[in-house]
C-alpha cells in the first residue's frame, strides 16, 4: 500500500467516526418517576396518595411519625427539629443571619452527646444535575466547616447532597429560594 492510499484509508476512517460520534447523553428521569426509590414506596403510582402541595413526598409516608408540628422522628433520626439554612443563588457562603441556626444545632448535640449531625445540601432545579450535586457537596461542607469552628467534633458530622432532586421544577422564586438550602437532621445511630 502506498502513502497516499494510506493517508486516504486514514482520513475515510477519522469522518467515519467523526460523523458517527457519541452516542447521546440518557435523559435524566422525571422525580415522579422515580418517585418512592429507596424509601420503602411502592413503585406502582400508588405512592402519589403520599404527596404533598409542592410534589414531594410526605415523610409520614417513609416510616416517621411526626413528634410536633413540622418534627418527624423514627428509630434512626429526626428531621424538621431545626429551620434549614437557607443560600443564595449559586452559592455556598453560610450568610451571618443563617449561622444561628447552625449555632442551635451544636449546642443541641453537645447537650445530646449520644446524637450525630447530618447536613443535607439542596439546591435549586436550575443547572446540571452535576453542578447541582457539587453544589449541594459545597454548602452542606460550608455547614460542618462552620459547625466545627464551633467546637463540634468531626466525627459528630456527616454531610450529604442531593442536589436537584428534591427541587420544584420551574418553580417560584420563594420556592426555589427555599429550595437553596441544608438541612440539618439529628442522626440517633
Amino acid at each position: 500500500m502506498n502513502l497516499l492510499s494510506k493517508k486516504l484509508s486514514f482520513a475515510l476512517l477519522s469522518a467515519v467516526v467523526v460523523l458517527t460520534g457519541c452516542t447521546k447523553k440518557p435523559k435524566r428521569p422525571s422525580p415522579g418517576d422515580t418517585l418512592g426509590q429507596g424509601i420503602g414506596v411502592p413503585l406502582d403510582g400508588s405512592a402519589t396518595d403520599n404527596l404533598g402541595a409542592q410534589g414531594i413526598v410526605d415523610p409520614s409516608a417513609s416510616g416517621l411519625q411526626a413528634k410536633q408540628d413540622g418534627v418527624f422522628e423514627d428509630e434512626n433520626m429526626i428531621k424538621g427539629l431545626f429551620k434549614p439554612v437557607l443560600f443564595d443563588f449559586d452559592s455556598s457562603g453560610i450568610k451571618a443571619s443563617e449561622r444561628p441556626k447552625l449555632q442551635e444545632a451544636q449546642k443541641y448535640i453537645a447537650e445530646h452527646p449520644q446524637y450525630r449531625l447530618l447536613l443535607e445540601g439542596h439546591c435549586d432545579w436550575r443547572g446540571t444535575a452535576e453542578y447541582n450535586l457539587g453544589l449541594g457537596d459545597r454548602r452542606a461542607s460550608s455547614a460542618r466547616q462552620y459547625v466545627q469552628s464551633l467546637g463540634l467534633a468531626a466525627s459528630k458530622l456527616e454531610i450529604l447532597s442531593k442536589g436537584d432532586l428534591d427541587a420544584v421544577e420551574n418553580a417560584s422564586e420563594d420556592q426555589m429560594a427555599k429550595d437553596r438550602r441544608v438541612e440539618i437532621i439529628i442522626l440517633k445511630k
